[in-house]
């Protein structure tokens, strides 16, 4: 076995289904020909396509991406453009039959914890997402800017049927969070059609829709927006992600644009999804009652739950009267009775 290591850098032209198969195969390197002694840098991808270059780098891993195959060309060696400290992004290990038992459970990890913890193999530990940085903490602060946070449109997720494709998925670092499905007046679909595309057409065996792999799949229109952390095809669960309306189902009326805005503009920016993913997602285990088995559950928070503990929050930091007011449970729009609320207020104070 080689005793040295050398970098090689890898310039990628054109993010098609065979770019991505090399640059799989780059990555495996390491791990299946490691008397080689090479360890390959994906250093920049082109691509005439935005949206496929942009997939190279936040996806595939490489440090750079540009719609300019030129861009490489003109590049000095690419060798040595690794050997002045451009790493590898992504590697992937599977734990064989006989590796400790820590390990294989290491490998079965849900996103959520991935991103809460990093990951192990062996000695080695990797941080995959950096969290909210603490008031004055500049390294911190600077680790958090550094997280990417991406959208893709139209995302072929299937190897087998691959003209299948996403409306949106969103990344974080190139981990999936959030699938969603759009639909909208204009082409006569509602949210019920999303929810239907999500049973009939998202087979739930595909990587991308397994538990625990993605934390919530939204069905989307121009007037409401559900849930469903865990697709099961025909049974799949789609919970309302509404505000309510006159103390009723939906959303009020925006004069600023869509009912559903406040999807994106509130609850899913960097700061808010950030909140969620850090004190609020998370995965349970519950013991059936009649049969003693016991379940797994994803959970993420219904509008109205996130909304109400986020208010308590800011009122018990600015000490406020509102501390004392009763909560009024909303009906059909994500309903949240007093004693629904106050498990996340207790478990979000947490560290």
């Amino acid at each position: 076995m080689s005793t040295t290591n050398r970098r090689i850098g890898v310039g990628l032209i054109s993010v098609g289904w065979m770019g991505q198969l090399h640059t799989r195969a780059y990555r495996s390197v390491p791990i299946a020909y490691p008397e080689l002694g090479i360890t390959p840098d994906l250093v920049v991808a082109a691509d005439s396509a935005a949206d496929r270059a942009a997939f190279a780098r936040d996806v595939l891993g490489y440090t750079r991406a540009t719609t300019d195959y030129r861009d490489i060309c003109t590049m000095q060696s690419l060798k040595d453009i690794a050997q002045h400290g451009w790493y590898l992004r992504n590697a992937e290990a599977r734990p064989t039959k006989g590796a400790p038992v820590a390990e294989r459970k290491q490998h079965l990890q849900n996103m959520i914890d991935v991103l809460r913890h990093g990951i192990k193999h062996g000695p080695h530990h990797l941080d995959l997402f950096y969290g909210t940085p603490s008031p004055g903490n500049v390294k911190a602060a600077e680790r958090f800017a550094a997280n990417r946070f991406s959208i893709t449109r139209q995302l072929r997720y299937s190897r087998d049927e691959t003209r299948l494709a996403l409306d949106l998925c969103l990344f974080i670092n190139g981990l999936p969070i959030a699938t969603f499905e759009l639909k909208n007046s204009l082409t006569k679909q509602t949210v019920e059609d999303a929810v239907e595309q999500y049973k009939r057409d998202r087979d739930p065996r595909e990587l991308l829709f397994q538990f625990g792999r993605c934390i919530v799949h939204f069905a989307v229109d121009d007037h409401e927006v559900r849930m469903c952390t865990y697709l099961q095809g025909k049974n799949s669960w789609f919970l309302p992600f509404n505000r309510g309306w006159n103390d009723g189902a939906g959303n009020p009326p925006n004069p600023e644009g869509l009912k559903t805005d406040y999807l994106w503009k509130r609850m899913l920016t960097t700061q808010g999804l950030t909140d969620i993913l850090e004190n609020y997602a998370q995965i349970v285990e519950r013991k059936d009652k009649k049969t003693g088995r016991k379940k797994r559950e994803q959970i993420f928070p219904r509008y109205h739950q996130l909304d109400v503990v986020r208010r308590l929050l800011a009122a018990t930091k600015a000490r406020e009267p509102a501390l004392k007011r009763r909560l009024k449970p909303s009906a059909k729009a994500g309903r949240l009775v007093p004693s629904a609320s106050r498990p996340w207020r207790g478990w979000r104070g947490r560290p």
